[in-house]
């Protein structure tokens, strides 16, 4: 279960006016909330990494490596990996679990500039752009991207077609394990070993045994003839949290959609660290020592018990 993100906004907005100590808006909290969860998120591997120097127990909900294994499941995934050319493989760079959509676009004759409304210039820059003419996906020549604007290569005709772009975002965050055929694993290794490895017979790569070397975001697979069939497990980032909200009249006062947020994807056992750092943010918005400090010492508190 995520932790709900109306939730998290209107606890953080109940303790700051409670002795009117300041106002935080849907934008600074949306960026805030986004910053705390990539920092406890980052936090798991580290956490991991010194549980399991400490000896394990068989405890059924008491085993911290198995529970924050299970903090990060929902971030595991895999894909295939892009034939780059020789013998370079392109990592995987979206899972598919963030697209933003923009709203169909009617093209109209003579015109071949139209804004996206939708989509940000970061969504765009950062992420895998998808075009769509009459529901026929398009190459990269049919069309140019110029901020937050798509610039028909061609005039359109008097036939009106549709125009649908879609972002994927790029989460791509950390290795795991790179697959040859489904079901051999390609052992990693550094640019220096090859070396060594390459002179005898006995240790050169193989197609039963396929080496790689992780340089410039690319995979080196050796023996150079695999040209195909290399896949990746990796641990993608979280999505961007977003509170989002619609006007209401007559006070046009913020109304939370669900439909249009996007939750927090940490467990529901971190909502308390979650409210305790974004305070501590809020408290460098508005100002106010006090909250930084209570915080601050509330967030080593919880980190002390955690890890203890």
């Amino acid at each position: 279960m995520a932790i709900n993100v109306d939730t998290v906004y209107k606890t953080v907005l109940l303790i700051l006016n409670k002795e009117q100590r300041g106002y935080m808006t849907p934008d600074e909290f949306n960026k805030t909330a986004t910053q705390v969860q990539l920092e406890i998120f980052e936090g798991y591997f580290d956490s991991l990494n010194q549980q399991l120097r400490i000896p394990d127990n068989d405890s059924e909900y008491a085993d911290r490596v198995k529970n924050i294994d299970g903090k990060l499941s929902i971030f595991k995934t895999i894909s295939n990996c892009g034939w780059f050319g020789d013998n370079q493989f392109l990592l995987p760079t979206s899972s598919g679990a963030t697209v933003y959509t923009n709203p169909i676009i009617n093209s109209v004759a003579g015109v071949i500039s139209y804004p996206l409304t939708n989509l940000t210039t970061q969504q765009i820059q950062t992420g895998t752009v998808t075009v769509y003419f009459g529901g026929a996906g398009q190459s990269s020549s049919a069309y140019t991207i110029s901020g937050t604007n798509i610039v028909l290569t061609s005039v359109p005709g008097p036939t009106s077609f549709e125009i649908l772009v879609t972002v994927t975002a790029n989460d791509f965050y950390r290795l795991g394990t790179v697959i040859y055929n489904s079901d051999i694993e390609v052992q990693r290794i550094q640019r220096n070993d090859l070396l060594y490895i390459n002179r005898s017979p006995l240790t050169k790569p193989t197609t039963a045994y396929p080496l790689y070397i992780y340089e410039e975001d690319k995979l080196y697979i050796y023996p150079t003839t695999i040209n195909g069939s290399i896949s990746a497990s990796y641990v993608r980032k979280p999505k961007d949290v977003m509170w989002n909200f619609s006007v209401t009249a007559p006070n046009y006062t913020y109304t939370y959609n669900p439909n249009t947020s996007q939750q927090f994807e940490l467990s529901v056992a971190e909502q308390t660290e979650v409210i305790l750092r974004i305070l501590l943010y809020s408290g460098v918005i508005v100002k106010d020592p006090q909250i930084i400090q209570v915080a601050a010492q509330q967030v080593q508190t919880e980190q002390i018990n955690s890890k203890s």
